[in-house]
């Protein structure tokens, strides 16, 4: 492996300027009801990609809206080469607004089928096939550039978490957030559920009092919620699976879940979803749901995601590669299938967390110019919204 001082990066440039590590063609239903039908466009076209979903009806308020912003940010995603979106022609979010938005802020191509104006899915299928195929071919023609470490975006995420985990993987994440930074580029830490209880140790790292003061609010708001609904959030967090890898409480998990966001200053704090507006050391709000958590950093713009497991999982994104790092030997090799990275190396003593955050590093080189993940090889497109709002 080339030296992390002369790591190269290849990815394609994208009309809106961002590069992208991918050169996916999006199959995007705006609609539950189309999600299906997405899905058999996605099996005819080699070279797309999709996914399954509950969302895009019913919505009003807030929850329109991020469900709005999700959508639009997986389609502008620079991974994505151009969209197909999707819709059925009677639901809330309409796919029209969807499209002329993605288009507005990428300027990449982007071509709209409804079920219901091209007679049913039969036709659905076969109009968006089509389009589909030839999207494909053209970004089969997009050639990789070099690009630099600033103009990435880098998603972290912890998922069946164990007592190694803020010991092993999550210190090296942290490593490769540092390094990440430090080059100019973008580190998002997520999971707001799990930060309670750390959050003092991340707001004494805020660029300004405005960011410190934001951190305090969305820890309250997310404990507020549990509140309105009658229960402690402790209840479900740590999960079974955490407890028994050797977790106590949630504050002991989000010790170890904080340590992913590394040392540097915390730059900003977004919505769901939300583009970062600031370079370096991101805090995005969201649930700690693994998919729902995962897919607001890709709608973010995040090119890559580093996940850690001390438990294993196989989630991965339709869009963004997914790097999965075991916090143990143990697990890494009976779930050798899954995971890309062993970090149990620390906890046997072999290396440290900056031996193996230069060893992700290197990985998320390699990833970048194209060689594959096992979430991808194995293609684990999950996807799921943080809904906040109920349907009506």
């Amino acid at each position: 492996m080339a030296q992390i001082e002369n790591l190269e990066l290849l990815g394609y440039r994208r009309p809106d300027g961002r590069v992208g590590i991918r050169n996916h063609v999006l199959i995007l239903p705006t609609i539950t009801c189309a999600a299906q039908t997405a899905q058999r466009i996605t099996d005819l076209v080699d070279g797309t990609v999709s996914f399954i979903h509950q969302h895009g009806c019913a919505q009003v308020g807030a929850d329109y809206d991020q469900t709005f912003r999700t959508y639009v940010g997986m389609g502008a995603n620079p991974n994505v080469y151009g969209v197909v979106v999707l819709g059925l022609g009677c639901e809330t979010l309409q796919a029209m607004k969807i499209a002329g938005q993605i288009k507005k802020q990428t300027g990449k191509p982007v071509e709209l089928v409804s079920i219901q104006e091209h007679g049913g899915t039969l036709d659905a299928i076969a109009k968006g096939a089509k389009i589909a195929a030839k999207m494909v071919q053209e970004a089969s023609m997009e050639k990789r550039v070099p690009f630099d470490f600033s103009e990435l975006i880098v998603g972290t995420e912890c998922g069946g978490s164990d007592a190694c985990s803020g010991l092993s993987a999550n210190p090296a994440v942290g490593e490769v957030s540092d390094m990440i930074v430090d080059r100019g580029g973008t580190a998002i830490l997520a999971e707001t559920t799990e930060l309670i209880g750390a959050e003092h140790l991340l707001a004494e790292r805020a660029a300004d009092d405005q960011v410190a003061k934001r951190v305090y609010e969305v820890i309250e708001a997310m404990e507020h919620r549990s509140i309105e609904m009658g229960v402690d959030i402790r209840t479900g967090n740590p999960s079974p699976g955490n407890i028994e890898g050797g977790l106590s409480s949630l504050e002991e998990k989000s010790l170890g879940a904080a340590k992913k966001a590394g040392s540097r200053p915390l730059q900003e704090l977004v919505d769901y979803a939300e583009v970062p507006k600031k370079k370096g050391l991101v805090w995005m709000d969201t649930p700690g749901h693994d998919i729902e958590q995962l897919t607001g950093m890709v709608a973010g713009g995040a090119q890559i995601v580093l996940f850690t497991s001390g438990r294993g999982t196989p989630t991965g994104s339709p869009i963004a590669p997914t790097i999965k790092i075991s916090t143990n030997t143990a697990m890494y090799e009976r779930m050798f299938d899954n995971m890309d990275i062993n970090a149990g190396t620390i906890i046997d003593g072999i290396e440290t967390p900056k031996d193996v955050g230069k060893r992700i590093l290197g990985e998320i080189a390699l990833t970048c110019s194209g060689k594959k993940t096992k979430a991808e090889i194995l293609k684990q497109h999950d996807f799921g919204i943080w809904r906040i709002g109920p349907t009506f």
